[in-house]
Order: C-alpha cells, then sequence, then structure tokens
C-alpha cells in the first residue's frame, strides 16, 4: 500500500504571542509530515520573521515548505480556502497558530484514513487552555455539549444528521482528504469553511472523531472564534436574544448548501433534507414577526412536525422562539 503524503496547512495573522509554540510541536510529532504549507494573512507583528526561521528548520527535516504572505488581508475562511488549494499531500490538516499538538495526533490521524478508505473528515476532541496554556478543566466535546448520541450517530455514518443540527467540527482539529477540497471548494458564501467542509464530507463520504483530546485548544481574547463552557447566566440571556436576522441568514445559508447538493449530483435524500431545513429557519423567522400571544400554535405545529428537535435544541429553540424580541 502507498504511503499517504501528509500536510500540515497552518493560516497566521498577528499571531507571534503563541505562534512559536505551535510550530514547535509541529516538529514533535511522532510521525513527521511531508509538507507544511503556510499562509500568512498580512502579518503587522513578528509572525512572518517567525514564520521563516522555522521553513528553514523544517527544510532541514526533510519537510517540503510552502510560506504565502497575503499582499492584502483575506481573512480567514479565504486564506484557509487558499492554503488547502496550494497543498499537495493526500491528507491535511488544518492547523490555527496559537493551540499546540499531542505529538502522537498526526499518527493517530493518518492511521484512520489508512483504515478507512471512505473517510473523508476526521476530527478530534481538545483541551481547552487559557492564554497562558493552562487547563480550563473543559474539553472542546463538553463545551460544545456534543451528545452520546450524536457521537454514535457520527460513528454509525450518519454525521449528516448531526449537520442538520448544528456545528460539532472545530476545524483546529480536523484533517481531511485532498478530495474533499477538489470537491467542496469555493466555501458557500457566509460559511466557515470547516462547517462547509464538514456538510460536504458528510453528504458525499464519511465524517468520524477521535474522542481523545489531540490538541490544546487555546483561549483567548485574539481567539477568530473561541470556546467557552455556557453559565446559566448566558443561556438565560440566550433566551431573550433578537434572532430575526441570525434565522434569515442561517435560512440563506442553507439555501446555498441545498443549491449545491442539487448541483453537485449528489444524493437528492439530502437535498430534501437541507431544504426542510431551510424551510424550519424560515418559519422561525415568520413567528419572530408575531406578537408573543399569537406564537404558541405556529411553535407547537413546528414541534409537531419535529423540526425543533431535528434542526434545533428541541424545547430550548422553542422557548427561544415564544420569548425572543424581534
Amino acid at each position: 500500500m502507498t504511503r499517504l503524503r501528509l500536510s500540515i496547512v497552518m493560516c497566521t495573522y498577528n499571531g507571534a504571542a503563541y505562534l512559536q509554540q505551535q510550530l514547535d510541536s509541529l516538529l514533535a510529532q511522532t510521525c513527521l509530515p511531508d509538507e507544511i504549507v503556510m499562509s500568512d494573512d498580512g502579518s503587522t507583528d513578528a509572525s512572518q520573521p517567525i514564520l521563516q526561521a522555522f521553513a528553514e528548520r523544517a527544510r532541514g527535516l526533510g519537510i517540503a515548505v510552502q510560506l504565502w504572505s497575503n499582499p492584502n488581508n483575506l481573512g480567514y475562511v479565504e486564506n484557509f480556502s487558499k492554503a488547502l488549494q496550494q497543498a499537495t499531500g493526500d491528507v491535511l490538516f488544518l492547523c490555527d497558530q496559537d493551540d499546540v499538538w499531542r505529538p502522537d495526533k498526526l499518527a493517530l490521524m493518518v492511521a484512520r484514513f489508512d483504515s478507512d478508505p471512505k473517510l473523508l473528515l476526521l476530527h478530534s476532541d481538545a483541551r481547552l487552555v487559557d492564554a497562558q496554556g493552562d487547563s480550563l478543566q473543559c474539553s472542546l466535546f463538553d463545551a460544545l455539549r456534543l451528545t452520546s448520541d450524536e457521537k454514535q450517530a457520527i460513528h454509525d455514518g450518519r454525521a449528516f444528521d448531526i449537520v442538520l443540527r448544528r456545528s460539532f467540527v472545530t476545524g483546529a482539529t480536523a484533517a481531511l482528504r485532498r478530495e474533499l477540497v477538489e470537491m467542496a471548494l469555493p466555501v458557500a458564501r457566509d460559511w466557515i469553511h470547516d462547517e462547509w467542509l464538514t456538510a460536504v464530507a458528510a453528504a458525499f463520504g464519511l465524517v468520524d472523531f477521535i474522542d481523545e483530546p489531540l490538541i490544546d485548544y487555546r483561549q483567548h481574547d485574539a481567539n477568530q472564534i473561541g470556546m467557552r463552557r455556557r453559565t446559566l447566566m448566558m443561556k438565560w440571556h440566550d433566551l431573550l436574544l433578537s434572532r430575526g436576522q441570525m434565522l434569515i441568514a442561517e435560512a440563506k445559508r442553507w439555501q446555498r448548501l441545498e443549491d449545491f447538493l442539487g448541483q453537485a449530483g449528489g444524493n437528492s435524500n439530502l437535498a430534501a433534507q437541507a431544504r426542510h431545513r431551510r424551510t424550519h429557519f424560515e418559519q422561525r423567522v415568520a413567528i419572530g414577526r408575531l406578537p408573543r400571544y399569537r406564537r404558541l400554535l405556529p411553535i407547537l405545529r413546528e414541534a409537531r412536525a419535529g423540526s425543533y428537535r431535528r434542526y434545533g435544541t428541541g424545547g430550548r429553540s422553542m422557548l427561544r422562539d415564544l420569548l425572543r424580541h424581534d
């Protein structure tokens, strides 16, 4: 069997404060990558000199390195999209600038790709740490409230059922086959790259996870996207938030996935499921425009159809629609 070539794809932007520790962890892997692609999005701190020095170290170990510097800031979605398209490996590992990888991360994940040719995307749990690298006593899956039923559905090859409900893959923990890049890019408008790649992977192949923390996922004030365990007060305020524009945007996002699935010749049943999710969110937009005393019956109709359970958090989503201000 031909050995899979491995590429790490890292995007940076003004990440000098934590970058060196992450770069060191890449070269401490028990299974070194064949290639590292680094795309800096116009940093104005010391990131670029750090990357240049690292590139020389990596090349000295026989690792091919591509180092790009964008003349104009693209934003993290476009920067990752560009970097993924430059990578030449068979399996591509997404890499953030401020985390730290466990030494056996590449070895464990590539073994899974070796053992299952249908696997398109694999992700893992992570240890949440603060800016100093100290544990926050919470794992990523705990913070995401990923349930045992959801985990089992993913292991059973039903990841699209979970995609319909919510996001569950964090790009910093993910690896994917290059075929997925060729299939999924460009990322549809208003989608985040890891969410889009997960949706497409779940529609056309298998998504799975390793239920172990393979990275330290650093939480700090400069995170593009972070993760925290939510308090009861945060949950209560969340129930009262205005969500009309968010629901409109979500319906438009799922229209784009529905269109993609139809045009890509995928499973027509999945396109129908995407359409059903979209219409549920359109119904929720309409509910939010009603006076509160008129919301209960349409909420109950959506609940009877199973839509709140299938595409949201069940009773919490219902209560949110009943209480929120739009």
